[in-house]
């Protein structure tokens, strides 16, 4: 089964931002709510279905440290464009350390005295961002350091697990640069964090997902052009491509896996590439009548599974998101959703300094 149908009516650009931004959130606090479960106890509390509505959650829904720090993103990168409007240039991965520094600040981690003290930014007083929702080690160990994290001088040279792919859908909503600045861009920023090669090319090749989508390719093609795109550079992650090639050749069957298969064959989402590919086939192996009940499908494949749900949650409902704008986001999950006000409010600022 695939998805190729277009949207009822191509979205704006203004709602495909948004579409990404709160899609995602809704896709990672439904699978927040059971991150760490195992597929046998989700289906012994929600039925042989599993989760699939936030009706079904008792205690309210939250979003986790993947919200946070794709919000955090948002700034960086508004941050190095408010500097670009204003005639003076700026590190843009500069930027986005900062910006991270600031996030690790709000999670209670001690931030280095070697490491620059960041300016507070309207994002800092969000008191919802400063909960502390499960943030993955190697993102707080890495920014820990005090130390900006590079290709030639990386921290956390083996990790690859999925911190940086569930953050870096906002580089691919920066319109008006080339793929491979997004590459570059995406890249570097996970070297902040992560050195392995699969961490930094799976957040790429997300990147250049989104960035395709939202030049109006519908989510198969932008899948392949962006592992086409990958594949060419020089660094390469063999994991990656096999995990992407495996979820593409899936998705395109009838059957959609059971949970169980889904992890057997493209893992449990933990590392980068398995969290990009779970979340790319949880959206091509569903469809539906119309945008919102695609939305649901996907999501549902998305987070019921013996893995990192809230991650592969919301990569699924990041790419849902930018391809169909916000018409494809349930009504009645939107509101029950945590701070919509705050993650519309990063969506805003973005679209302030890219379309004025």
């Amino acid at each position: 089964m695939s998805v190729q149908a277009s949207p009822a009516a191509v979205p704006s650009f203004e709602s495909r931002v948004h579409g990404c931004l709160l899609g995602g959130a809704l896709g990672d606090s439904l699978g927040y709510a059971v991150e760490f479960e195992p597929i046998e106890a989700i289906r012994g509390r929600y039925g042989s279905a599993g989760l699939t509505s936030f009706g079904e959650i008792d205690g309210g829904s939250h979003f986790s440290d993947d919200t946070q720090m794709t919000l955090y993103t948002v700034d960086g990168l508004v941050d190095a464009l408010e500097w670009a409007n204003d005639g003076v240039a700026a590190d843009e991965i500069a930027c986005l350390w900062l910006a991270y520094l600031r996030w690790l600040a709000t999670q209670d981690v001690p931030v280095p005295a070697s490491a620059p003290v960041p300016q507070p930014r309207w994002i800092d007083a969000q008191e919802v961002l400063r909960h502390r929702r499960a943030p993955g080690n190697a993102c707080l160990s890495g920014l820990a350091t005090g130390e900006m994290g590079t290709v030639g001088r990386p921290v956390n040279p083996e990790s690859k697990g999925c911190g940086t792919v569930m953050r870096s859908a906002p580089f691919g909503l920066v319109p008006h640069i080339s793929r491979e600045a997004v590459y570059k861009l995406s890249s570097d920023a996970a070297s902040l964090t992560h050195g392995h090669p699969s961490a930094r090319l799976s957040a790429a090749a997300f990147s250049l997902l989104i960035h395709n989508i939202v030049a109006d390719q519908d989510i198969r093609r932008a899948a392949t052009a962006a592992l086409t795109h990958i594949n060419n550079v020089p660094t390469k992650a063999p994991e990656l491509a096999e995990r992407l090639e495996t979820a593409l050749r899936l998705s395109a069957d009838q059957a959609v896996l059971s949970p169980e298969e889904l992890t057997a064959t493209l893992g449990e989402g933990w590392v980068a590439e398995e969290a990009l590919a779970v979340g790319l086939y949880s959206v091509l192996a569903t469809q539906g009548n119309d945008p919102a009940e695609h939305f649901r499908n996907a999501i549902a494949v998305a987070i019921n599974h013996s893995g990192d749900s809230d991650s592969t949650g919301s990569i699924a409902g990041n790419i849902l998101g930018a391809f169909y704008g916000e018409q494809c986001l349930p009504a009645e999950w939107l509101s029950v959703l945590e701070a919509p006000e705050v993650i519309r409010g990063m969506a805003d600022r973005l679209l302030a300094v890219t379309t004025g």
